[in-house]
């Protein structure tokens, strides 16, 4: 038990320390030389290059953004403006505008038929609490004289909402134009920009290859770059995202910290059913006699959403430091390699282990100096060495023993 304990106290009290072997074969080399290779290239090429790893990156985005549509549209025969389609008019980065308008007039609080056909009143009955009519669903079923189908009746506001009816939406939207206005901080470095290009730009229209930088939009346009055409989404709807991405590499002149615009559908996805974006608001009035009526109106909608994103990226010490260390510790993955071939798939392996890993005790050091001063540890006659790194080289012909 005690030289037991004796032996684990003294194998704690060790030191290990880097002993150097040069093994000179062309095949270890070359594959040393090319995995280092590598990665010299990638961090070079990928990490400082393309990735700017010597840069300190702020995501950290700050942002505003006002938007002002104009444009004139006919429907329902009559001339529509910007305070009739745009919702809500305050200019913000998240607006709607209409395409097409179903009106309900003159409904009053009571009870009346709703779309829901039905035989009997066990029809309407398995519907109670449903909220997916226009009132609350009261179980009778409303049924002309001699008819042998009715609709079920419901309580609410009256007469019910038909939204099946064939209205043509108002396709002129197609030539509105959106104008954005976007300012932005980046306050690692505090620095402001805009989109708004200092000449002038009253009278452009963008265009990703020719007014990259106008931020007028032609709304027909937008939805072209999306891929979709007004007459496909004016019907039913549909939301559009307008993204505003803000790339600034400050390490050179401010002036090529610029935005760039891309458009895409969100409403996408794999239920048809989704599709499409529309709301309902109510105007409300009083009769002569106190009593309440309203005028629902429901309304399909382009809803565009304004994103902002972005990044910048400056020069800074600390990031640069850190991805060097990085970049040179990674480049002794290529001794790990070869180590672990040599070790266990070339020739002499058990040759290589014997003078990579090599014990010493301190009777051995004190031995080897009492018989000669200036004599190395566990050498052969006919092994080669160098006195100036404590490096030993094996050749192919050592290697082959």
């Amino acid at each position: 038990m005690g030289i037991t304990l004796l032996g684990c106290v003294t194998d704690f009290f060790t030191y290990e320390t880097t002993k150097s072997v040069v093994v000179k074969s062309w095949s270890v080399g070359i594959i040393n030389r090319v995995v280092q290779l590598l990665i010299f290239a990638y961090f070079v090429g990928w990490v400082f290059i393309h990735e700017k790893a010597y840069q300190a990156i702020d995501t950290g985005i700050e942002s505003a953004v006002m938007t002002k549509v104009k444009g004139f549209g006919y429907h329902h025969d009559r001339v529509m403006d910007v305070a009739d389609y745009v919702f809500p008019p305050q200019g913000a980065g998240v607006f709607c505008i209409m395409t097409k308008l179903i009106i309900t007039e003159n409904q009053f609080q009571g009870r009346c038929a709703d779309m829901l056909d039905c035989e009997t009143d066990k029809d309407c009955t398995k519907h109670l609490g449903s909220i997916y009519y226009n009132g609350v669903i009261t179980g009778v079923c409303l049924k002309s004289l001699n008819a042998m189908k009715g609709k079920c009746e419901i309580e609410g506001w009256c007469p019910a909402e038909n939204d099946n009816v064939k209205i043509e939406p108002m396709l002129d939207v197609k030539n509105f134009t959106i104008f954005i206005k976007n300012s932005i901080r980046f306050p690692l470095f505090n620095v402001t920009r805009g989109n708004l290009p200092l000449t002038d730009f009253k009278n452009c229209n963008y265009h990703p290859e020719t007014s990259p930088f106008c931020p007028i939009f032609r709304l027909g346009d937008v939805l072209s770059y999306t891929g979709h055409k007004v007459a496909e989404l004016a019907d039913k709807g549909a939301e559009i995202g307008i993204n505003i991405e803000w790339k600034c590499n400050l390490d050179l002149s401010i002036e090529y910290c610029v935005p760039k615009y891309t458009f895409t559908r969100l409403d996408m996805s794999s239920n048809n059913n989704s599709k499409g974006y529309n709301f309902r608001f109510a105007k409300y009035f009083k009769t002569e006699n106190g009593t309440e009526f309203r005028t629902l109106h429901k309304v399909h909608a382009i809803h565009f959403e304004v994103m902002v994103t972005g990044k910048a990226g400056k020069f800074d010490t600390i990031p640069t430091l850190i991805n060097l260390v990085a970049a040179f510790t990674s480049v002794g993955l290529g001794s790990v390699l070869c180590d672990i071939i040599l070790l266990n798939f070339m020739k002499g392996a058990e040759q290589y282990k014997a003078k990579k890993f090599e014990e010493v005790s301190e009777a051995q050091i004190e031995a080897s100096l009492s018989q000669s001063p200036g004599s190395q540890l566990s050498l052969k006659t006919n092994m080669k060495s160098s006195y100036d790194s404590g490096a030993i080289s094996l050749t192919a012909s050592d290697q082959a023993l």
